[in-house]
């Protein structure tokens, strides 16, 4: 097979996984009971992947303004689920970073999900356990062997 023809299958199922992957995000969203808000979970992940991270790099992360991120940093600070420090290599900014009361919020979030995944999974006539292992694989693939474009340590002007 050459590779005018491998590309628009590889596209079509590279769209439909983004389309698929983003369905079950907003799916488990709704159907798993938590008291905290899914834009809260998004940022404690974002902060779990990133940190120590500076706000500019956050907002740079989820696509949002430096505002809008502060203002939801300040939230999880609050809360008593992030810490601000200084940045020792700018004192314009801050590094965040999660608590454990943090971590321990987003771990059993993480977990309600997977539960839901799994009920899912036993009810699904046609994969099983080894089909899920494989969607694991290809998304940690994904992930681990292409660069992002945002650098955590650096903000969205490129000081670190």
């Amino acid at each position: 097979m050459d590779q005018g023809t491998l590309a628009p299958s590889l596209e079509r199922l590279s769209a439909e996984l983004v389309l698929y992957t983003g369905r079950l995000t907003r799916a488990l969203s709704r159907s798993t009971v938590t008291e905290v808000p899914t834009a809260t979970l998004r940022l404690l992940s974002q902060l779990d992947e990133l940190e120590p991270v500076t706000i500019g790099a956050l907002a740079a992360a989820d696509n949002t303004s430096q505002p809008t991120m502060s203002a939801g940093v300040q939230n999880l600070v609050d809360k008593g689920w992030a810490t601000k420090a200084p940045n020792p290599a700018d004192a314009r900014s801050s590094l965040v970073r999660l608590t454990d009361a943090g971590r321990t919020e987003l771990t059993t979030a993480r977990h309600a999900r997977a539960v839901d995944v799994s009920r899912r999974l036993r009810n699904d006539p046609v994969h099983d356990e080894q089909d899920l292992e494989a969607a694991v694989a290809v998304l940690r693939g994904l992930l681990e062997h292409t660069p992002d474009r945002i650098t955590p340590a650096r903000d969205d002007e490129g000081t670190a």
